[in-house]
């Protein structure tokens, strides 16, 4: 679809605009009365979200590069259909390929509160379904309001169940990571990367002064990130997960990754909602899974 039918098809007054911002990279642009958005049309991408008068909840690199069938460096990236590395073949992407192909805009709507709803779907081609033989389909919605809510809905329309790895990998601003602390895990079990997946259990709140990749399992909480910087707590809900990844690259693998800028995983935490390991979804015939998040800020 061109950006001419996506104008005539989807846009909204000044609500909703679609700009191509590099060489076939195009992105919904979303501003309502309660917040401000940007979303790549590539993996469905949420790659900014700013409520009226707050810091942005989102971080976003500004090295960040958008370019065709790579990934973005900040915002709220799909991992789908594994998360981390492939179980069988290590030669596929990680994090699976939902991030880095085109995905079609279904719908979209102003609700009544003054909220506006985004619908994706992502596009299957001889790529994608060489990667992943499961016929499914995948959909992003998203509603900007005063909230950000994400839902990644998945169907499975074959006849064999197929096994789910999924995340939302987002990533939020904070003032800097010396000055936080992430609340809701304590007593949960988790799985350390950095210490070749060694199982341990929280104790009390998450305070990161060096790299932290954690995968907790068995978890539906709510995780609060409480930033002391920017006097506020933005807080993660969540629905359909049962695992919360929290990572912070640290100096070192930051500076090696190119696209973080200098110092820049000091502004930045990602605590992911999602499903993996232990917490894998099987998906039968016909089934339909649903995970959802919801992003708020509070007052601290």
């Amino acid at each position: 679809m061109t950006l001419t039918d996506l104008n005539q098809r989807f846009a909204i007054g000044n609500h909703v605009q679609f700009k191509e911002i590099t060489d076939g990279m195009i992105i919904a642009e979303v501003a309502n009365q309660h917040a401000i958005a940007n979303i790549a049309l590539q993996g469905a991408h949420i790659a900014t979200f700013q409520p009226r008068g707050e810091e942005p909840v989102i971080w976003l690199s500004p090295h960040a590069k958008f370019a065709q069938g790579k990934s973005i460096r900040g915002g709220v990236p799909v991992c789908w259909p594994w998360f981390g590395p492939h179980k069988t073949d290590s030669k596929l992407p990680g994090h699976g390929f939902a991030r880095t192909v085109p995905w079609e805009v279904f719908e979209t709507k102003a609700l009544p509160d003054g909220s506006t709803f985004l619908r994706f779907g992502l596009i299957e081609s001889g790529v994608t379904r060489a990667q992943w033989p499961h016929p499914s389909t995948v959909q992003l919605e998203v509603t900007v309001g005063r909230a950000l809510r994400v839902e990644l809905v998945t169907h499975n329309a074959g006849g064999a169940a197929f096994e789910l790895g999924e995340a939302l990998h987002t990533y939020f601003q904070i003032s800097d990571v010396a000055k936080t602390t992430i609340r809701g895990l304590d007593n949960c079990a988790y799985l350390d990367k950095v210490q070749d997946f060694a199982r341990f259990t929280q104790q009390d709140g998450i305070v990161i002064d060096s790299e932290v990749d954690r995968v907790y399992i068995n978890t539906a909480a709510d995780c609060v990130i409480e930033d002391k910087g920017l006097k506020r707590a933005i807080r993660i809900a969540k629905q359909g997960s049962m695992s919360t990844v929290v990572w912070n690259p640290w100096t070192e693998k930051a500076d090696k990754m190119g696209d973080f800028g200098e110092e820049g995983h000091r502004g930045m935490v990602c605590v992911e909602s999602g499903n993996m390991m232990d917490n894998v979804v099987v998906l039968a015939p016909g089934e339909m899974h649903k995970l959802v998040a919801v992003y708020s800020v509070e007052k601290l």
